[in-house]
Order: structure tokens, then sequence, then C-alpha cells
């Protein structure tokens, strides 16, 4: 229903990333933030799902793989980020170009099975088909996948969320989501530049479907039903 190319809003993007560069971990990365809660708690799955590789989608500027490196120095690592200005920032920290490389979430140059762990952080609700990001993950992923990202539908007030949640269920949350943007399909912000709705249980289902369990946890405050009162969820699909 968006009415722009998808051409412009991959160029809006990489432009954004382009000018924030130098400020992208100030602006994103924090000791606090939910994608750093997610990622010590996937650091913690490493070895007990005896995880020997994993491929990072949309790794930023490499906080992914140089904790994964800090910390399993004999683990094969792999990001991947679009971004060249954030990649060159990756390079500054000591991540080679076979550790932090170009490339399309969307369109995964890697067999099936490639990488034993396959994980993402804030990178989907970036993604103009986030679905088809996530059925590339659980293909390159042989043992499991981990995800940390938005959940639109538990962000705001209470009523906000209703109303939102109550769209949904009646299957009105596209047009709703349409009005919103004003044809678009996205938002532009100074703090995320250009993003997507999106809620990691929209592809709660097709992960289920590929894996033999599937694990959900808040990281931040919220209630005991997840999809309502959580903004951010993590979630780890064991195969």
């Amino acid at each position: 229903m968006a009415t722009g190319s998808a051409s412009d809003e991959v160029a809006i993007q990489r432009a954004y990333y382009s000018h924030t560069a130098q400020q992208y971990d100030d602006m994103h990365v924090s000791d606090k933030a939910e994608h750093e809660f997610a990622l010590a708690f996937m650091l913690s799955m490493i070895s007990f799902l005896e995880i020997g590789s994993v491929l990072d989608i949309g790794s930023g500027t490499g906080r992914a793989p140089l904790r994964l490196k800090a910390l399993y120095p004999n683990l094969r690592v792999l990001g991947i980020e679009p971004s060249r200005e954030l990649r060159e920032v990756g390079y500054g920290k000591g991540l080679s170009q076979s550790e932090l490389a170009d490339g399309d979430a969307q369109g995964l140059a890697f067999a099936d099975g490639a990488f034993d762990l396959v994980c993402e952080f804030g990178a989907l609700h970036h993604i103009p088909d986030p679905g088809k990001a996530v059925s590339e993950m659980l293909r390159v992923a042989s043992k499991a996948i981990f995800i940390s990202d938005c959940n639109n539908f538990g962000k705001g007030g209470f009523l906000m969320r209703a109303a939102k949640q109550t769209l949904r269920s009646l299957r009105l949350w596209s047009v709703a989501d349409f009005v919103k943007t004003r044809g678009k399909g996205y938002l532009i912000s100074e703090g995320d530049g250009l993003s997507y709705s999106y809620s990691v249980f929209t592809h709660y289902r097709p992960i289920w479907r590929c894996c033999r369990s599937v694990h959900l946890l808040n990281t931040v405050p919220a209630g005991m039903n997840l999809y309502r009162t959580a903004s951010h969820v993590a979630l780890l699909g064991i195969k």
C-alpha cells in the first residue's frame, strides 16, 4: 500500500547511516539498552547449544561480532552490514573484512544451514520485507535463530496498546499504518532513521513451524503477556 519505491527507502536509510556513522554507537549502543540485555542472554546460549558459528545480520558497527569474538575466540563469526560507513567504524574497532561484510538480509548469500546460529539485534524493523529476512535466517541456520526487536503492539499506554491490538485482530492494522504514515509505509526519526511498523510476534508462527522449540524473553519491563505489554522482545528458536 506504500506509495514510495523500495529504492527510495533504501537510499534514505543509507543516507541516514552515512550521516550518523561516527555517532552511531553513542546513539544506539548502551549497556542498559534492550539489545544489550538480549545479547547477554544469547551469549549464555552459545555453550549450551554447542554453537560453533554465528551469522549476525544488520551488524551496524559490529557490536555482536565483537562481543562474540571476545568471549568465544574459537567461534566462527560473521556480521553482514549494508552500510559501508558503519562497516568502516567496525573495522576501526578491530574487525576484519572477513568478519564484517556487505550483505542483504533479504537474500543471504549462503548455503542452507551454513551457520549454527543466525541472529539480529534491532535490524528487522528497518527492513522492507522482514518476513523474507526471517525466512532467510531460518534457511541459513542449522541449530537456532535469535531475534531481538520491536513489538509495536506492546508500545504505548494501555489504551494505545489495546487499540493497536484490536486493529490487528480485525486485520485492519495495515490500513491504520497506511494512514499513520500518510501512505509511505514507514516513519523517519532523528534517532532511528527510516523504520517500519514491526512486531516479533508477526513471525512467531513461521518460526514455530521450523523449530522444535521457541522461547520468548522481554528485554524491557513488561507484564506476563509479552504480546500485550512488552515493547521489545527477544526470541530464540531452536531447531
